[in-house]
């Protein structure tokens, strides 16, 4: 059997952990384990946008991070401890085990008086879905609370809808872009000789995996219908179909979930 490829396409901060954790894995097994970050997390740094953020806050019931960069974004934007920013305590739901991690390491939950922190306990359930589920939990009545959603440009609109439809206020604020690999980029000169029918690709964005299929169809000139795709979401696992993989894979979200799979697929 000849070497095979996983091709992680995470965001290179988000992908460095996931790669040396699955090298640690697969040691002794006939595999290469590549990079392609298709988006690049871009900060928003303005004043305005962080006396937005401060602003927006300070009468807030409730604040939802769509994920660890958006985490990363806002307390870089707002210089200061998540207490010291308002009189009451804001709450805060997140949608997986990732962001959960990213709020403690920004001190966060482990206050003197500790940040409730709402998020699916199950990872099968990280996604928008779950959080809504947790959340219906949190408030029996949504009417007149105000809930401010930190997030990216573009991205799902769904529990936000959910919100608003429930009577919530709704304020959503994008404090970072993402920005596509460039096509004439090194990285991605390792997929042009990639045998696809050896190759593995962990997919995270549907946004990331509609940008793939792309520049596999228009600069490349690639087939991904002999390629295996590993997908977190039924989302993404659309995506991919929708691009021509040949195969998808479903996986629970969270990197051990997607190193089990990846180790399956490694033993097929």
């Amino acid at each position: 059997m000849g070497t095979k490829t996983i091709v992680v396409t995470r965001p290179v901060g988000q992908a460095t952990q996931l790669m040396e954790a699955m090298r640690g894995q697969f040691q002794g097994a006939t595999t290469q384990i590549l990079s392609l970050p298709l988006l690049t997390i871009a900060p928003k740094a303005s004043k305005d946008l962080g006396d937005q953020t401060l602003e927006a806050l300070q009468d807030a019931d409730l604040a939802i991070f769509v994920s660890p960069n958006a985490i990363d974004c806002v307390m870089r934007l707002i210089g200061d401890a998540w207490q010291a920013i308002s009189k009451a305590i804001v709450p805060i739901g997140v949608m997986g085990g990732s962001s959960h991690a990213a709020l403690i390491d920004h001190g966060i939950g482990h206050e003197a008086t500790p940040t409730p922190i709402i998020f699916p306990r199950q990872n099968k359930q990280w996604d928008s879905e779950g959080l809504w589920t947790e959340l219906q939990l949190l408030y029996p009545h949504w009417v007149g609370r105000k809930v401010v959603i930190f997030k990216g440009d573009g991205g799902r609109d769904w529990l936000a809808d959910k919100l608003k439809d429930a009577g919530a206020s709704v304020q959503a604020i994008s404090v970072y872009t993402r920005i596509p690999l460039d096509v004439e980029s090194p990285a991605w000169a390792a997929i042009t000789n990639l045998d696809m029918a050896q190759s593995l690709w962990l997919l995270t964005s549907s946004e990331a995996v509609r940008y793939l299929g792309t520049v596999i169809k228009s600069h490349l000139h690639q087939d991904l219908g002999a390629a295996t795709a590993l997908c977190p979401h039924i989302n993404i696992a659309q995506a991919a179909k929708d691009v021509g993989f040949g195969r998808v894979l479903a996986c629970d979200p969270g990197d051990e979930a997607l190193i089990a799979s990846s180790k399956r697929w490694l033993n097929t």
